[in-house]
């Protein structure tokens, strides 16, 4: 079994590459709820969706999240009618959250909504939220606290960040199968996601770190830094707040009690060079996810990196 740590576009990404290469009943995805957040009166999560979409290959590869040819009626009406539209939900889309809030009114939990939903759209991966309790990432800046989603979507990540927190964290615990899923694992596999506000909250749940540190299984990330810029979003901006260079250094500190290899892009190679030590192993290759070859090609480096067993397996099997 393959694990997965994920949140974000670049997630959902490298998730399409390996559910590619691997049969989905071998992957395991966990995933951040820091940027869960309530529409409408409707509980959105969306790197949850993102990935159950991706599986049930209906992700729009045009925008990155939603439905694939969706359609926005409802948020126009919305609009027309004087109320916040701000959150761009497409009408396909509306009809997942209207689903989960009312499996969640009925007393389930997000993990089963979430694997409810998956079944539904004919998924055979296992996803998991990182945590059935609330956490919340919120964003400190001079504008006030903001959650992520005010932050990213409504603000478009233009406010100066003095701090990130993830409200809720210390109380919650990993939901259902995390910690297991961790210690069975095959390889874990961190995603190019932000290592601040995809990542970090994960991370921040009580006993996933602990986790990631005892399994047996090898750890890569793929970095979502490059030279000294990200490759998208907001996360140099995220990783300066909370002390972190804006660098692969900056990935690999925020990791550094678990990684056993980083994949970074050929331009770090010098870098690379330098971070490069018995405990940690840095791959440099082109890590740029502009299409489906791309995005096979990094799911393909990162699994023979930490798990070649299961790529000359799958060959096998299709065969």
């Amino acid at each position: 079994m393959i694990v997965v740590l994920t949140g974000g576009t670049g997630g959902a990404k490298f998730v399409d590459g390996l559910r590619r290469l691997i049969p989905p009943e071998e992957l395991t995805i966990i995933v951040n709820t820091g940027d869960d957040h309530e529409w409408w009166g409707l509980y959105v999560s969306p790197d949850i969706d993102s990935i159950v979409y991706v599986l049930a290959d209906i992700l729009s590869s045009e925008r990155g999240w939603g439905i694939r040819g969706d359609t926005f009626h409802c948020l126009q009406a919305m609009k027309e009618l004087g109320e916040e539209a701000w959150f761009s939900v497409g009408d396909k889309d509306l009809a997942t959250h209207l689903l989960r809030t009312q499996l969640l009114s009925k007393g389930q939990t997000l993990s089963d909504a979430t694997s409810y939903i998956a079944k539904k759209l004919g998924v055979r991966s296992r996803i998991l939220p990182m945590s059935d309790m609330r956490v919340e990432t919120r964003i400190d800046t001079p504008a006030g606290d903001l959650s992520f989603e005010e932050y990213f979507v409504k603000r478009w990540y233009q406010d100066p960040v003095n701090a990130v927190r993830f409200a809720g964290a210390s109380e919650a615990e990993p939901a259902p199968g995390v910690t297991q899923a961790i210690a069975s694992a095959q390889a874990v596999l961190i995603a190019p996601s932000n290592p601040v506000t995809s990542i970090g909250p994960i991370l921040a749940v009580p006993g996933i770190r602990e986790a990631l540190q005892t399994t047996q299984a090898k750890v890569a990330a793929v970095s979502p830094i490059i030279g000294n810029a990200a490759v998208s979003g907001p996360a140099a901006n995220l990783m300066t707040a909370q002390g972190l260079k804006v660098s692969i250094a900056g990935v690999a500190q925020a990791y550094e009690s678990f990684l056993d290899a980083l994949i970074v892009d050929d331009s770090d190679s010098v870098a690379a060079q330098s971070l490069t030590n018995d405990r940690l192993h840095v791959h440099c290759t082109n890590i740029m996810m502009r299409d489906t070859e791309d995005k096979t090609r990094i799911a393909r480096t990162a699994l023979a990196l930490t798990c070649p067993g299961i790529l000359s397996r799958a060959a096998a099997e299709t065969r």
